[in-house]
């Protein structure tokens, strides 16, 4: 029988904790070792392998592993993917066989072009990402079993029961037979949702998109292990350091503790409801020197920086190098990445001049000359979190990004002809914001200079039909601007774009006409879809945001909104509110995503590590051009004529924002 589809989930057993080291450090441990090998051949019955208690996986199914005219489904692919190559690298040698060019670190893995996600098919399709959730959301009769995760526990991390370093099968027969039932329901579980969404397929662009970015999380970003331990210890001399001085000035027993803390500062005439870090930058504005100071040492103990070296140490794996730290489709509503394991897409952003000085202090150990030089020692760990990424020795780094690239979106999908004229012609948005909503000129660092800092907060909390709130909540008071400023700055950023402000509710219009008449309707180049109890939204690029079983509902003013099923702020799938405004928030962002998609693309034969949002960070030999990559990157996709694009970069031999 020729082998064309095979179904795979496996059980495996490694002692590195998978949730904070990564799928990729798991699989390399010495231990790590394959339990049980569930299939399905072609669509046919699954098969589940005991390789615990002897079994073997049929040559046939072995060779057709490596094989890329055999298309392999799993829900969670990358796992069984990176789990299998270690697997066939270490029993299986001369079936493995790599994808990528010699010296890159990709080529110690499978090829992920003949790999298939079940769970990306699903978040295309906006369902959860766990397979639990997504086989109750869909109404299978055959669920996942509820006691996986204790089967889990107890057959696939080390025992603790004391003189036993693994619970194995003769431990717990009954519990082993469970487990294999378990593996067996995943794998049918697994075609279920094959076979739910066959009418709602995944484009084959986008699928190319997950290959791709299976290639950069199989690269991997080298990590400078010497800084790292030192940070992790300059830090704990840090905090030493800074607790000794804040019980010498309160003369607490643990200034750390919030109870003592807050009895401390009430003893002293200072009221604290929370000792979070706004409400204490805050009260250090007007309390007395001398609890300021106490506040302020409060502050730097809170800083977590170093939480992110720590997640580098975890996860870092034998060959230096940090991998599996992006998520494809982990943001289902827009289809953007989500960060996995150090959490790219959060970085504290560095600011200090001297950066690599710090960082050769840091890189040394030099815990009592930084003490000196710096009023902060976990600001300065804080800055340096991206200094941390390498690049391979023989190579440097070039970091390229879009220049304002929702706003550019937004403002071509809206027709807001003014903006386009700046983008064309290079101008500051911000500057050109402000002149707009208060008639005068502004340039940055001269006439009327101060009113940019209003059109830059305006510009980065107006643009989806936010007011007052989201200018408060993008730091507007902090940033110095009065209260009673705040509703004028969001009726004047309305009043210079008034053809934003009308997109908002013609989509809005749109999906509402859409559903309540089962039909199509299209603004501009964006098509609104009902079709079998889901909501499509058609992006220039052909790639699909779906809502499920969207209504007509009623919010909270008394008005007609949108309602569907996702995946709420807390995690549960519930029916979430939506309006035009927000459904315009998706579109762009699923767009500036799909550009970076295509960016990717163009630049694929480079040597991608990393990117975050609207920028890439590529590992490049020393002779490649950085205009020649900023030049490719900003190219206009052919599905979107007439943007008006631009990507900014610079090299450097470790990440940093210039």
């Amino acid at each position: 029988m020729k082998i064309e589809t095979l179904s795979i989930d496996i059980e495996s057993r490694s002692s590195v904790d998978i949730g904070k080291a990564g799928a990729y450090k798991y699989a390399e441990s010495p231990d790590f070792d394959i339990l049980l090998f569930g299939v399905s051949v072609n669509g046919g019955p699954v098969v589940v392998y005991d390789l615990a208690c002897g079994d073997t996986v049929p040559e046939e199914i072995i060779a057709a592993l490596p094989d890329d005219a055999v298309t392999k489904w799993a829900y969670n692919a990358a796992f069984e993917r990176i789990c299998l190559s270690v697997w066939l690298r270490r029993y299986y040698p001369h079936y493995f066989r790599t994808y990528s060019i010699e010296g890159d670190p990709a080529q110690n893995y499978l090829d992920p072009a003949a790999w298939r996600c079940t769970m990306v098919w699903g978040a295309y399709n906006g369902l959860p990402l766990s397979l639990e959730k997504i086989g109750a959301v869909l109404g299978f009769e055959q669920q996942k079993l509820k006691e996986g995760k204790d089967l889990i526990r107890y057959f696939c991390t080390p025992s603790r029961t004391e003189g036993r370093e693994w619970n194995l099968p003769e431990h717990a027969p009954e519990k082993w037979a469970l487990f294999k039932k378990y593996n067996q329901r995943d794998v049918e579980v697994e075609m279920q949702i094959q076979q739910r969404l066959r009418n709602y397929p995944v484009p084959d662009f986008v699928w190319d998109e997950y290959h791709l970015d299976q290639e950069i999380n199989d690269r991997g970003i080298m990590i400078d292990q010497t800084m790292v331990s030192q940070a992790i210890r300059i830090d704990e001399l840090s905090k030493a350091s800074l607790t000794a001085q804040m019980q010498k000035k309160t003369g607490l027993g643990n200034p750390n503790s919030v109870v003592q803390l807050k009895s401390y500062l009430s003893e002293n005439g200072l009221e604290a409801e929370s000792l979070g870090k706004k409400d204490v930058a805050e009260m250090m504005k007007t309390a007395p020197e001398e609890l300021a100071e106490v506040l302020g040492l409060r502050l730097q103990l809170a800083k977590s920086s170093v939480k992110k070296y720590q997640a580098m140490q975890n996860a870092v794996c034998a060959d230096g190098r940090c991998h599996g730290m992006f998520q494809f489709y982990g943001a289902n509503r827009s289809g953007r990445w989500a960060g996995r394991l150090i959490q790219l897409q959060n970085l504290y952003r560095n600011a200090m001049p001297d950066l690599e000085q710090a960082r050769d202090l840091v890189r040394l150990g030099d815990y009592d000359t930084l003490s000196i030089l710096y009023d902060s020692v976990p600001e300065v760990l804080a800055e340096l979190v991206r200094t941390a990424f390498i690049h391979a020795p023989g190579y440097k780094f070039i970091v390229s990004d879009f220049s304002a690239i929702e706003a550019r979106v937004l403002s071509h999908l809206a027709g807001e002809k003014w903006r386009d004229e700046v983008f064309r012609t290079g101008g500051d948005i911000y500057c050109a914001s402000a002149s707009q909503m208060f008639h005068v000129p502004v340039e940055k660092h001269g006439v009327n200079g101060h009113l940019r800092q209003k059109g830059k907060i305006a510009e980065l909390a107006l643009g989806y039909g936010g007011s007052v709130g989201a200018l408060k909540a993008m730091g507007a008071l902090e940033m110095g601007l009065a209260e009673e400023e705040l509703q004028p700055l969001v009726t004047m950023w309305r009043q210079s774009n008034p053809h934003i402000v009308e997109y908002w509710w013609q989509v809005d219009a749109a999906v509402k006409t859409a559903v309540k008449q089962r039909t199509t309707t299209q603004v501009g180049n964006i098509a609104f879809t009902f079709r079998s109890g889901m909501l499509f939204i058609t992006l220039p690029s052909g790639r699909n945001l779906a809502y499920v079983k969207p209504r007509i509902g009623e919010n909270k003013f008394g008005g007609e909104s949108v309602t569907y099923m996702g995946i709420d702020a807390k995690k549960k799938w519930s029916r979430i509110e939506s309006y035009g405004p927000k459904f315009v928030e998706n579109i762009v962002q699923a767009v500036s995503r799909d550009i970076l998609a295509y960016a990717m693309q163009t630049l694929s034969y480079c040597r991608i590590v990393g990117h975050i949002h609207d920028e890439l960070i590529i590992e490049c030999s020393e002779g490649v051009s950085l205009v020649a990559i900023c030049e490719q990157m900003g190219r206009t996709p052919p599905w979107i004529p007439g943007l008006r694009l631009r990507a900014d970069g610079y090299e450097c031999q470790f990440y940093k924002k210039d």
